[in-house]
């Protein structure tokens, strides 16, 4: 495909290096000439300097040949009307453009984006698709991270392995044998700086991060596998009244009435608001790093802190005290990836990392064919794909799968027939209209999409 990417920030060069790995071809928009100095000198895609909504800009990136357009800059105006022009001028298909203040986004005026009025294939709101990740890690208590798949009947769930560990230098070949009506399977492993995709002797050792995927169903019974049986949190506090803590705060009182939600927030104004939109929420204007703002939050008995300001330092020293203070659980927004692999040595029970659930978001939209969704994990190192088998994908089809030629470092996990959550093994066989769950190196992306292609295949 050609793709014209607009807006150079983490998300676009984030999204524009793994198209381009995937053999697209790729072009980057940024009104900045450092930025796209940058990306000229360091990503195998085309920079262009100027704004995506003006024409002779999008001329220049190829708009008259382009198959997609994913507007990402920080500004939700730009994207919109880069949008418009790609589709009046250009005609180009498929247009995705990321949208971040609420007011455009309230369902009174979703008309606006209709091919009638601005034309916009996929709307992403950074801000919502964090809040629901939130709340997905607030639903597995002890996960690292979840990620829902295949509509919510299977979770990709990722757990740090501590010492109490029941599975512990257990070989993969015997980790199935010892729970055998449990439906989950271990797609990768990381420990430290190396990234694992498991084979039949590999083992898991203390401190290693383990991605699983199971039936949502057979949830807690995988977390308790993995030595986690916290349970979900009643007392919780947000430091942050920003955008997502407002979200996540509204989906906590909806969820759960019982649930007792107190807030922190700095700004004096953005308190004062928090404070107007979340009428079943204390609202305490100060520096959640100050004992006394935190001792007045009742932080000694808050079950869950979920730490989401605009400072990746404050939410991991937010953390850590309220580590100190005995809070069981901790959530800290990072938008700075190299603070990941260490937030676990730090006692910070979950990390959300923007950029990626944003790049992953849009991603979903750009994979071909029969792949419903992809997920990226870890800075791309590989990613996890729902898709639906055709007819057509004869060299699956039909046969065990330890016979399958699947492209290198992939591994099967899942499969949905009929509605029915079966777990691949080695003798498993694949059939139409399966749904599968797969994990790939990020390198081999392209083969499983050939692999699992339908004549009927297009872009979405």
């Amino acid at each position: 495909m050609q793709i014209i990417v607009s807006g150079a920030g983490q998300v676009g060069q984030t999204l524009a290096s793994y198209l381009a790995e995937e053999g697209h071809e790729v072009t980057l928009i940024d009104k900045s000439p450092e930025l796209i100095a940058q990306v000229n000198e360091t990503l195998d895609v085309s920079g262009i300097v100027g704004f995506g909504s003006h024409p002779n800009v999008l001329e220049r990136a190829g708009a008259r040949k382009a198959d997609m357009l994913i507007a990402a800059t920080h500004i939700d105006e730009i994207n919109m009307v880069s949008c418009q022009v790609a589709h009046t001028i250009f005609n180009i298909p498929k247009k995705i453009a990321r949208v971040r203040e609420d007011n455009y986004l309230d369902p009174s005026w979703a008309n606006l984006f209709s091919n009638d009025h601005m034309p916009i294939d996929m709307i992403i709101s950074p801000e919502k698709s964090i809040a629901h990740a939130i709340m997905e890690r607030m639903r597995a208590p002890g996960s690292f991270n979840v990620i829902p798949m295949a509509d919510g009947q299977v979770k990709l769930i990722s757990v740090v392995c501590h010492e109490d560990c029941p599975v512990i230098n257990t070989p993969m070949k015997q980790l199935y044998t010892l729970f055998p009506d449990l439906l989950f399977k271990v797609v990768a492993i990381i420990r430290g700086d190396e990234k694992i995709i498991p084979e039949s002797l590999d083992q898991i050792h203390e401190g290693d991060e383990v991605y699983f995927v199971v039936d949502q169903s057979h949830m807690q019974r995988a977390m308790a596998a993995f030595g986690h049986e916290e349970k979900e949190a009643r007392r919780v506090l947000i430091i942050g009244g920003g955008n997502i803590g407002v979200l996540v705060a509204q989906e906590l009182c909806e969820r759960n009435p019982d649930v007792v939600v107190r807030m922190i927030e700095s700004n004096p104004d953005r308190a004062r608001f928090a404070s107007e939109m979340l009428p079943k929420v204390l609202v305490l204007q100060g520096d959640a790093l100050t004992r006394e703002i935190l001792e007045e939050a009742n932080i000694g008995y808050t079950e869950a802190v979920i730490c989401v300001t605009n400072h990746d330092e404050s939410n991991i020293l937010a953390s850590l005290l309220a580590e100190e203070y005995g809070c069981p659980r901790t959530i800290a927004l990072l938008s700075n990836s190299t603070y990941t692999p260490m937030a676990s040595s730090l006692g910070i029970d979950a990390v959300v990392n923007p950029r990626s659930i944003t790049v992953s978001t849009i991603l979903r939209h750009v994979r071909y064919g029969c792949v419903k969704s992809a997920f990226s994990l870890r800075d791309g190192f590989a990613e996890v794909m729902d898709i639906d088998v055709p007819d057509t994908a004869t060299s699956v089809l039909y046969k065990p799968l330890k016979t399958m030629s699947l492209p290198e470092n992939t591994i099967l996990g899942i499969i949905i027939r009929k509605g029915e959550v079966l777990v691949a093994h080695g003798d498993t066989m694949l059939y139409p209209d399966d749904r599968i769950i797969l994990l790939t190196a990020h390198n081999q992306v392209k083969k499983v999409e050939k692999m699992f292609s339908s004549s009927q295949a297009t872009y979405f």
